[in-house]
């Protein structure tokens, strides 16, 4: 008498919503765990917002806007090499500045332990005076213990209680925080400013070396995400929208229904979407059991526009320079970064950043455009002379979630009070401003929530750079 077959229990399955950096973070972590992974992402494809579209002309990516890293996030470096792409970035171990006067400063690490590593270089800032520099100085050492003493206050606020100068709030605070946090000083959270100063310049001595991209982003986070993700037998769905997360009776995640009307069941959600659209995918049934929720209301975006230049002549002497005072916060020359010129014709490629971009929302493309170009005949008058062969001005109006006083309060957990539900997204609480790293760091812990409910604890997330002796001592970091 022969039996029935004995069937195997199906493998947990597990549906990533949203396909940028925090959803494939998640995905990195729970592929080859004898999980069923299906991620769908509405758009064309992978990245989210450190994507590229096709240039119409030449054919080839352009990134929407220059992401670099820093040194002092360890998990999106742990990411990179996780699915590698590490070979893809190249570390810079100082910082060019270029003053409003035309002068370069350096920003590089000397022999001195942190958080003194850095001194040397920011007294041979010539975009300071002496006496802007000791002001400074002051604002730096007051930072670490820095509290918001009064409610609501921001950033800005700080800054003119602890002596500083609207010239020195304009030369240095913002020239470092504006593209680190995509916010305006007088709108950003005092603790976020902390965090990057401490972290990022204080803490490590290689914290503040930046990681630049060799590469389109949208082949990093792009098509070799996806390759590797279905090498792993990982289900990739692109131009797939999820309409709904589906519970069943007793309030716990039953899976997903597509757009389309299609249903798939799931044991496990990870919606790693932008945080206005979690409440449209949620039943209306569940949310007063996720009062969370009800604090997405309260967050904003911040803006960023991405200026991309095609000369017929080299116009910029420098792989990447920082501006100081200027509307342009950021040039990345990808001509030599990337070591290519579009359509063979040794055009040079520019990208400029502007973060934080507010008061370019009521221009249109050719207002942004020549006020960039009269900045930059500025900078480089050599510029002036050279032809413009083609332009693109690229504006993310929700690019980032806004570090505003208060925003930590707001921010929710990666796990839900909904069985089987997780976020994901540099807005959830990680510790970590509006950043590729923060992003990381929400898809691994949502992952690693995921692996706990299973019964098969995985740690994911890794802790930050080490501090040096006189760092802990003095910063008690």
């Amino acid at each position: 008498m022969t039996g029935s077959p004995i069937r195997k229990p199906a493998p947990p399955h597990v549906v990533i919503v949203g396909g940028g950096i925090a959803g494939l973070a998640a995905a990195s972590v729970l592929v080859d765990r004898s999980l069923r992974i299906t991620l769908f992402e509405s758009r064309p494809r992978l990245g989210g917002r450190a994507s590229s579209f096709q240039d119409p002309t030449t054919g080839e990516l352009v990134d929407n806007c220059q992401h670099v890293s820093m040194a002092c996030c360890t998990n999106l470096a742990d990411f990179c090499l996780r699915v590698g792409t590490s070979h893809l970035f190249r570390r810079e171990k100082s910082i060019l500045f270029l003053g409003p006067d035309g002068r370069l400063s350096r920003l590089q690490a000397s022999r001195l332990p942190a958080p003194l590593h850095l001194t040397t270089s920011f007294l041979a800032a010539n975009y300071l005076t002496w006496s802007e520099k000791l002001r400074v100085a002051y604002g730096i050492a007051c930072l670490p213990s820095a509290q918001e003493a009064f409610s609501g206050e921001t950033f800005a606020d700080w800054l003119l209680r602890h002596r500083q100068t609207i010239r020195t709030i304009n030369l240095y605070w913002a020239t470092v925080l504006v593209s680190a946090l995509n916010e305006r000083l007088d709108q950003m959270d005092i603790g976020h400013a902390r965090k990057v100063f401490v972290d990022g310049f204080l803490r490590n001595r290689d914290g503040f070396q930046i990681e630049i991209p060799l590469a389109p982003l949208g082949e990093i986070y792009g098509t070799r995400l996806q390759e590797w993700l279905l090498s792993r037998e990982a289900n990739v769905h692109l131009t797939t929208g999820v309409r709904a997360v589906d519970l069943d009776d007793e309030g716990a995640v039953a899976g997903v229904t597509l757009r389309s009307g299609e249903k798939l069941s799931a044991d496990f959600v990870v919606l790693a979407v932008p945080f206005d659209r979690v409440p449209d995918l949620l039943p209306a049934e569940s949310r007063d059991r996720m009062p969370a929720l009800a604090s997405l209301d309260q967050m904003r975006s911040s803006p960023i526009t991405g200026v991309h230049l095609w000369f017929d002549r080299p116009v910029c002497p420098h792989a990447h320079v920082v501006t100081v005072g200027r509307l342009i916060q950021w040039v990345f020359n990808h001509t030599q970064i990337q070591q290519r010129s579009s359509n063979a014709d040794g055009l040079e490629y520019l990208q400029l950043v502007i973060s934080a971009s507010y008061d370019l929302l009521p221009l249109d493309n050719a207002a942004i455009l020549d006020a960039v170009l009269r900045e930059l005949g500025e900078l480089w008058p050599a510029s002036r002379n050279a032809k413009l062969v083609r332009s693109r001005v690229v504006t993310e109006h929700g690019a980032t979630f806004a570090v505003r006083p208060g925003i930590e309060t707001l921010r929710p957990s990666q796990r839900t009070p909904i069985d089987g539900l997780f976020l994901a997204g540099d807005w959830t609480d990680t510790g970590w401003p509006a950043t590729m790293e923060g992003a990381v760091r929400s898809g691994y812990r949502a992952a690693e929530g995921i692996m706990t409910d299973l019964g098969t604890p995985v740690p994911a997330v890794l802790p930050e750079l080490t501090s040096g002796l006189l760092a802990r001592w003095t910063l008690g970091a």
